[in-house]
């Protein structure tokens, strides 16, 4: 393991999560020109010092190091840099007023950066709003992954970038390989900027305030879902509103190598695009669904239009992973619930900024298993597992291993938040594991949608802390950092 190299890579993390600070501290520093009594521009810019301090001290131990980065040490990269990031991000949390203790700092830092959503603060009105600006562009930051932009950035990482490159940005099998990683990511921020720009603009157009705009533009590109109101969309009380960010999550929850191909002209990649068509034949049958279920059994809504409205934004929003909330739909009829629970271990598409197990693998898992049906009396029988018409090497063992993993966790996050919040119900320990381990942001019952995470203590905030690392990681990234052998110098 090239220790100097690592601490070289993670000495550019900070700078880049300092820089971040330093936009915010200059955003206090205009508020208290204005005349704000709390900008919080000196706990930004003392934070911005120590993580500045800290990067420099990183990079200097790396000075001399090798150009040449390995896998395993791209590996430790990517796994090892989102927790750096979540550790200094707690800095404006721990030093601003009112503070947060460490570790609901930790959960609503993490929660950024992985675009969660899942927040422990009760009432955002007593914050700065450079505060809030900070956790939305944590969110934004972690949208793409900040290790995407340093394949596009950095070109010395060797052969590693590939490997970089396909762990950030959950690219499929083969996706990167007909072109260079580095221009391909290039490409990404291009267009992850491009969807910033517009979402933005339609934003203040719609009539937010600019800083309203610029904070949901930044949770909404990322599929975060972190807002500057309580009552998140809700607030703002609009249905053009709602109806715009309905299209820029679903638009930020497609396939970024789509974009990549709309860009070059690649007009085959399209015509056998098969996730993007799955994902939003989902998404409209949901849609439906909820909407009858809403209107025609229950008779909750009575106004056609505006069940219309509430369910097609609440289903955009969770099966893209955003956790926007318009309405609280934790009162909703069970059959309209238990679709929500099902979009949120979907997700969105893979190769996109939403969480979730991803609509590829849902695909590739639906194929195998019909195989394997079918071979119960066509033993002989050869089957090709494809994706997008390109053979999904691997996937057949790969794909079931992954999905029974994450299985896993799941019983395993509830059983370890039910024995340390015994208060808690079963509904909330689960669902509290389902919205972090999938980057959601809200649950039901406790941690339902006009809910927040503070009830939880310090232990149960660093378990879903993991969590949602495990989740925004695809699990792999985080667990081999525990395996002994990864470490060794051969």
């Amino acid at each position: 393991m090239n220790y100097r190299l690592l601490s070289k890579v993670f000495g550019a993390v900070l700078f880049m999560v300092c820089a971040a600070m330093l936009i915010c501290t200059a955003f206090a520093w205009w508020q208290g020109r204005r005349g704000a009594e709390n900008s919080a521009m000196h706990p930004l810019l003392v934070s911005a010092s120590i993580t500045f301090g800290a990067g420099l001290l990183l990079s200097l131990l790396g000075f001399k190091s090798e150009k040449e980065m390995l896998r395993k040490e791209a590996v430790v990269v990517v796994g090892v840099s989102w927790f750096i990031c979540a550790l200094f991000g707690t800095l404006p949390y721990l030093l601003c007023e009112p503070r947060l203790p460490f570790f609901k700092a930790l959960f609503e830092s993490m929660s950024g950066f992985t675009t969660t959503g899942s927040t422990v603060i009760e009432d955002l009105d007593l914050y700065p709003r450079a505060i809030l600006l900070w956790r939305s562009l944590t969110q934004w930051l972690g949208g793409l992954g900040i290790l995407v932009l340093f394949v596009a950035l950095l070109s010395q990482l060797g052969v590693s970038a590939k490997s970089l490159f396909r762990m950030e940005s959950s690219a499929h099998a083969g996706e990167g390989s007909s072109a260079r990683i580095k221009d391909t990511a290039v490409v990404f921020c291009l267009v992850y900027l491009t969807l910033s720009a517009i979402t933005f603009a339609g934003l203040f157009l719609l009539g937010m305030t600019p800083y309203d705009s610029v904070c949901h533009m930044m949770t909404t590109v990322a599929t975060g879902g972190f807002s500057t109101h309580d009552e998140s969309i809700a607030w703002f009380d609009s249905f053009r509103i709602e109806m715009f960010l309905t299209m820029m999550m679903v638009l930020s929850s497609l396939s970024f190598f789509l974009y990549v191909a709309v860009i070059r002209r690649n007009w085959k990649r399209l015509r056998v695009e098969e996730e993007a068509k799955v994902f939003l034949f989902i998404a409209a049958m949901s849609i439906l669904l909820v909407i009858f279920n809403l209107t025609v059994e229950s008779h909750l809504y009575e106004d056609l239009k505006v069940a219309s409205v509430e369910a097609t934004f609440q289903v955009a929003s969770i099966v893209t992973t955003t956790g926007y909330v318009s309405e609280d739909f934790d009162q909703w009829p069970g059959f309209s619930a238990a679709i929500l629970l099902l979009l949120m271990v979907f997700g969105g598409c893979a190769g996109s900024t939403a969480g979730g197990i991803k609509m590829s693998r849902v695909l590739l898992f639906w194929r195998i298993a019909r195989h394997e049906v079918v071979a119960t009396f066509r033993p002989k029988q050869v089957f090709a597992l494809k994706l997008n018409g390109v053979p999904a090497e691997g996937a057949s063992r790969a794909i079931p291993i992954f999905i029974a993993m994450f299985l896993i966790f799941i019983p395993l996050g509830t059983l370890l938040l039910a024995v340390l919040e015994p208060d808690a119900s079963f509904d909330t320990c689960l669902s509290a594991t389902l919205a972090t381990l999938f980057n959601i942001g809200p649950g039901f019952a406790e941690v339902g949608p006009t809910k927040t995470f503070a009830h939880f203590g310090a232990p149960a905030c660093l378990v879903m802390t993991l969590l949602m690392a495990l989740g925004r990681l695809e699990l792999f990234a985080v667990l081999v950092l525990f395996v002994p052998s990864l470490w060794r110098k051969f």
